[in-house]
């Protein structure tokens, strides 16, 4: 991945520099380090910047390869939201790139995720998705917490859903959070831990 060194007087300038120089606006790079330098006369600051394009270019070539290592072609698409990275997956295997309950899909951002961490010191958001698979789970989760709250509402008997991971159930947890006659709580232990839907 490409990285750029600045030095200037201080942070300020530094950054001023970099930005005229690269020809971007500041949402567009990330500050990956500040070394302050300390000599007899003067002191400056030196700061390695690194673009979001960059990033992007290496995640994308990455992936890819990984992929080409499973011998699956793909197309990425890529969309940047705030300090969020988005890459969505479209191939002819997707089934094998989801897996079950989008274990394969999570694992892959998982991997992508610790090869930036080695040379980005920054926190990348990334978010990988395989052909809008995330949207129709979240729009499942939805119909399944609305239609199991109902059903807890109305017989008053505690309901159990599969184990879920992290995000998900804070999925579930946000749907039914001001919900007058339901309140929900997971229980179990990683990897099962699952939403328990309990009547009021």
């Amino acid at each position: 991945m490409k990285k750029y060194i600045y030095e200037e007087k201080n942070l300020e300038l530094a950054k001023e520099k970099a930005l005229y120089e690269l020809g971007l606006s500041s949402d567009k790079i990330i500050i990956n380090d500040i070394t302050e330098k300390n000599g007899l006369l003067k002191k400056t600051v030196s700061i390695e910047v690194i673009t979001i394009q960059d990033v992007i270019s290496y995640i994308k070539s990455t992936l890819l390869e990984i992929l080409d290592l499973m011998n699956i072609k793909a197309n990425l698409e890529t969309k940047v939201r705030e300090n969020r990275i988005e890459i969505k997956i479209f191939s002819d295997n997707n089934a094998i790139l989801i897996g079950k309950n989008g274990k394969n899909m999570q694992a892959l951002q998982t991997i992508i995720r610790q090869i930036l961490k080695k040379d980005i010191k920054e926190k990348i958001h990334l978010i990988i998705d395989v052909e809008n698979y995330k949207e129709k789970r979240i729009r499942n989760l939805e119909i399944l917490a609305k239609k199991t709250a109902r059903e807890v509402a109305k017989t008053k008997v505690e309901t159990k859903l599969d184990s879920m991971n992290s995000y998900e159930r804070r999925i579930i947890h946000n749907i039914l959070n001001d919900n007058k006659y339901v309140y929900t709580e997971s229980m179990g232990e990683e990897p099962n831990r699952y939403v328990v839907i309990k009547p009021r």
